[in-house]
């Protein structure tokens, strides 16, 4: 599926990679099994454009969005395109709190995922000294305790103050969500935590005792990650590679 030509925006160039980076990113989560159907949002912000961002149209399963076909809507949640498309407000509230008070999460991803919804409803939460993939958010994740469905507006103040300076964020009883100044570390934010929240269900599914790293072991790896993902370039070749991906299954994203 994919909007005609009638009902595509002219674009500048900036923003019409942004729109395909972020229709990568839902077909990427479509194939590694991140959806919940047509529910959950990716979002970000349009480049040189204040105050407003990218979401998907409601009710598309996320194999089908393209790069015309996301919706831009502002901080209120109005669409200031002529797309035809519904917008999901629980989407626009979580998301438009992240944008509107961070300028470093430009990006901004939800999932309710089978793990990570799992590992949101454990009182300790995501244990991070567990094995080296949860270790990277060692320190670097938060939480929010859960209000009902995200409809409130009130509610994007306590989301925010939740988050924190982490770009990780387990919603208590919900799901995931994750932030980047980039695409590639956004969705490089949620593929992992995602992996981490499914070994530590496998884990704790035999019901034996675990064996935690030691808490200075875990900062050690925890600085270890910021070098390779941050530093060293391992981020840009992740991303590269998830799109060889997508080319290779089907590059119609980019329409």
């Amino acid at each position: 599926m994919s909007l005609d030509k009638s009902q595509r925006t002219t674009t500048s160039n900036a923003e019409q990679e942004t729109r395909i980076a972020l229709a990568a990113c839902y077909r990427l989560a479509a194939h590694y099994r991140m959806t919940d159907l047509i529910y959950t949002h990716i979002t970000a912000r349009v480049p040189g454009e204040k105050g407003r961002f990218l979401i998907n149209p409601y009710g598309w399963r996320w194999e089908e969005i393209t790069a015309s076909s996301l919706v831009k809507i502002d901080v209120d949640g109005h669409k200031i395109d002529n797309s035809p498309e519904q917008v999901n407000p629980a989407g626009f509230t979580i998301h438009s709190a992240i944008h509107t008070a961070s300028h470093h999460a430009a990006w901004v991803m939800h999932t309710h995922t089978r793990a990570g919804v799992a590992v949101s409803s454990l009182e300790s939460g995501l244990e991070t000294r567990l094995n080296q993939i949860a270790l990277q958010f060692h320190e670097r994740v938060s939480y929010h305790d859960y209000e009902g469905i995200a409809l409130d507006l009130a509610e994007r103040e306590r989301i925010v103050a939740s988050l924190g300076d982490n770009p990780a964020l387990v919603l208590r009883n919900h799901g995931l969500l994750t932030t980047g100044a980039s695409a590639a570390e956004m969705f490089n934010n949620m593929f992992y935590l995602e992996r981490a929240c499914e070994l530590q269900v496998a884990a704790q599914s035999t019901g034996q005792p675990l064996r935690l790293v030691p808490e200075e072991v875990a900062r050690h790896v925890a600085r270890q990650y910021d070098q390779t993902i941050h530093e060293d370039g391992d981020l840009e070749l992740e991303w590269a590679a998830h799109l060889r991906t997508l080319e290779a299954l089907d590059p119609s994203y980019k329409d």
